[in-house]
């Protein structure tokens, strides 16, 4: 449900191609693609929470990347055949998001452009009437990784931009929220 407090503003020309044209923004050139602050991303138009930064990783494409979205019933997929590929189309309501791909950490790929989003800081959430998901971000006493390469259990490594990585292949390890203790439980980053 969207916040009370969210205020619609004029979409930008490049919100408006990219959300009701089904327009791509500029890799490696938008708002969100190397954002590590914590928080959630919120649909441009509407204002419906829809991604956390708890659930990016950096996918190396330029634009945002999740594993999932909040919940799965905020966004649909449907099949997209232009310029001449079989993808499979994330959108929000009338709004065009991005594209879902099956090879991101633990399967899905959320390729979504920033252009479609507006991000809240986690110290804004309260403010923004997102209060509710401040919970995602509680502080834990250990969290479990999950590795976007092949290898189970290996200890993570701080990069300079805080994200941990994978000792052995160096590919992003991604938080898990899962109950699972077979995870190996390492220090929170």
């Amino acid at each position: 449900m969207t916040a009370k407090t969210y205020k619609k503003k004029p979409l930008t020309p490049l919100q408006y191609e990219v959300t009701q044209n089904c327009g791509t923004e500029p890799t490696f050139d938008n708002a969100y693609w190397d954002n590590h602050e914590p928080g959630i991303y919120v649909d441009v138009v509407s204002g419906e929470p829809l991604f956390s930064s708890t659930d990016k990783f950096d996918s190396g494409t330029g634009w945002p990347s999740f594993t999932r979205p909040i919940e799965p019933s905020t966004v649909q997929e449907r099949e997209d055949r232009s310029h001449g590929m079989a993808r499979t189309e994330v959108r929000h309501g009338d709004s065009h998001l991005g594209h879902v791909f099956p090879d991101g950490p633990g399967g899905l790929r959320y390729c979504i452009n920033s252009a479609a989003l507006r991000f809240i800081p986690l110290k804004d959430l309260g403010k923004e009437g997102f209060g509710k998901y401040k919970s995602m971000f509680q502080e834990v006493d250990h969290m479990h990784y999950v590795c976007t390469g092949t290898c189970k259990g290996v200890s993570p490594v701080a990069k300079s931009c805080g994200a941990p990585t994978c000792t052995k292949h160096g590919k992003p390890l991604v938080a898990c929220r899962c109950a699972d203790s077979k995870h190996e439980p390492t220090p929170n980053i």
